[in-house]
């Protein structure tokens, strides 16, 4: 396995894992302590694990914590996300920064999104399960959304969306989101 800076958000990263393929299938490591300390993230600071499923065309997000925010490790263990980061930390040299990546089951690479960073992702398959590992807690006190269609991100989401929740779809703009954090 190895680490990928992703230079649009600083301290992001993706971990790319070796497979070993054969008439079998494949068989690969998608989480190795050593490869998170390497890039100075703690392996044990990740409390919970949780899973989506989502038909094609669903959207979800974006999505951040406010307070101390939330760290996370997404991956597409089945089918196949358009998944997204935007940075909203205000003092990091990305603030604002974006980057999306296509994320699936045949490669099992992770995204670690930073805490201050809005995450969100399209299902280009039917289905596709994300799996999450997060660095606290949830606390729905603390939820944060941005509307996934702002004109000010101008994402490019690759589908026509089927379906969001309606926390998704009356999701503020970037600019209320941000001040509804800071409040």
């Amino acid at each position: 396995m190895k680490a990928i800076d992703v230079p649009e958000i600083d301290g992001a990263y993706l971990f790319e894992p070796t497979s070993h393929a054969d008439e079998r299938g494949f068989f690969c490591r998608t989480f190795d302590a050593d490869v998170l300390r390497s890039v100075g993230l703690d392996p044990d600071a990740f409390v919970q694990d949780s899973l989506s499923r989502s038909a094609g065309g669903v959207l979800r997000g974006l999505h951040l914590r406010s307070g101390a925010g939330e760290a996370k490790l997404v991956r597409c263990s089945y089918g196949k996300v358009f998944d997204v980061v935007v940075d909203l930390r205000p003092h990091s040299p990305t603030y604002l920064g974006r980057a999306s990546f296509e994320l699936s089951g045949e490669t099992q690479v992770t995204l670690y999104v930073p805490a201050g960073c809005a995450h969100g992702f399209q299902a280009l398959t039917d289905p596709a399960d994300v799996s999450y590992r997060i660095d606290r807690p949830h606390d729905p006190a603390e939820d944060v959304t941005i509307a996934f269609d702002d004109p000010e991100l101008a994402i490019p989401w690759p589908l026509p969306v089927t379906s969001a929740s309606r926390r998704d779809r009356e999701a503020p703009g970037l600019a209320e989101a941000l001040r509804q954090r800071e409040s």
